[in-house]
């Protein structure tokens, strides 16, 4: 465990920067104004009696977890019953993916703990970081999170079951939340959805119901913020932002949209002050050095993508992906003895962690901690920023 811990530790890359902020009490009370959940009538994770009766159909009492967990697949994936497709303009609840049958991650999860659920499965949500994205300049694109759906069986065996196309996630960052967490992501992203929409007092409402739920939810204070700069409230903007990046301070986005506030706002010194630790953030995430040097490969400029590949592993380890980055360019150099121990390198790492997500027809694995990982599936990020 404590292994484990030092890893998590060693690949958390936070942002250097004294905001100087301190919570409000008086702008954070009329941010989250309410004093309980605004949508009661709401039940994400409620299944019907038509569902009910397809899963008794289908699923037997006498069935071990496992053949449950795999029978609970067929329905949602098989052509002859659900055969849901994925879909990210909307998040539904548990009834409205049955009925739909599509639905964004949060929408199938919603709907696959429910079903796990009634036939008494151990089953929750759980939350992987998304391996964040650079444009050429550098320029962070996207820094989300994913989410999915985790049970124990027994002991050290556990199970992970995914719906989306094919994402590339952090290793070592999946984390087990709770029904309330996975509730307040739900209206986050509704109020992603109305936003989007430009309805901006309903986006207002479900990030104000999200924070009450969750008022660490680092992605809804950033979103919220988006809300009331586009309302001409920079009091409540600046605030929310700074709260973001308060509840995590590895939020890029958090940081990239103060900057952005305060060159808006003629305070060209501190937006540059702003830009600087997102540039040093870069610097030292191994993920931005893989992107540049995916960059750098693509554009066959091998000397350059072999010095960025080594800094995102000497940064990070555990990626296998980086392994796999580094072995292209050796195979390009023509060195297949090095390409080939890169490789096993990467093969290595997926066998002995349970953590890792790696490209897959398959929706489900089944882990065991005290042997080697079964299958394996990816997930796609619901972009919440």
């Amino acid at each position: 465990m404590s292994a484990l811990a030092a890893l998590l530790l060693a690949s958390c890359t936070t942002i250097d920067i004294e905001t100087g902020f301190l919570p409000d009490v008086s702008i954070h009370d009329q941010i989250i104004d309410q004093s309980e959940d605004r949508f009661t009538e709401i039940e994400p994770l409620l299944i019907s009696d038509e569902i009910k009766a397809m899963i008794d159909g289908h699923v037997s009492r006498f069935d071990t977890q496992v053949e449950k967990v795999r029978k609970l697949q067929d329905i949602l994936y098989n052509e002859e019953f659900l055969h849901i497709q994925y879909d990210d303009t909307n998040t539904y609840t548990a009834i409205e993916t049955f009925s739909a049958r599509r639905g964004n991650c949060v929408g199938v999860m919603n709907l696959y703990i429910g079903m796990a659920r009634y036939i008494e499965l151990d089953a929750n949500f759980q939350t992987v970081r998304v391996q964040p994205s650079w444009d050429r300049r550098g320029d962070l694109l996207v820094l989300s999170e994913h989410i999915n759906a985790t049970g124990r069986f027994s002991g050290s065996r556990h199970y992970i079951v995914d719906f989306t196309p094919e994402i590339a996630l952090q290793q070592l960052t999946s984390r087990v939340i709770s029904d309330q967490a996975g509730r307040a992501l739900y209206f986050n992203n509704l109020g992603v959805e109305a936003l989007l929409a430009n309805d901006l007092n309903e986006a207002l409402v479900y990030f104000k119901n999200a924070l009450f739920l969750n008022s660490e939810l680092a992605i809804a204070w950033n979103n919220i913020g988006t809300v009331y700069g586009r309302l001409g409230n920079n009091v409540f903007a600046e605030y929310s932002y700074k709260m973001a990046f308060s509840a995590d301070d590895r939020s890029a986005t958090a940081i990239n949209n103060l900057a952005k506030f305060y060159a808006r706002n003629g305070d060209d010194s501190t937006a540059a002050q702003y830009r600087r630790a997102i540039e040093q953030f870069n610097n030292r995430n191994p993920y931005y050095h893989f992107a540049q040097g995916a960059l750098a490969f693509e554009d066959s400029d091998l000397q350059s993508a072999q010095r960025s590949f080594e800094r995102a592993l000497r940064l990070k380890r555990e990626e296998p992906d980086f392994y796999v980055a580094l072995a292209q360019v050796h195979i390009r150099l023509g060195d297949i003895e090095e390409a080939e121990r890169l490789n096993q390198s990467a093969e290595e790492l997926i066998v002995k962690n349970a953590e890792i997500y790696r490209p897959s027809t398959d929706k489900m694995r089944i882990i065991n901690r005290d042997s080697v990982l079964r299958n394996y599936m990816p997930g796609i990020s619901i972009e919440f920023n």
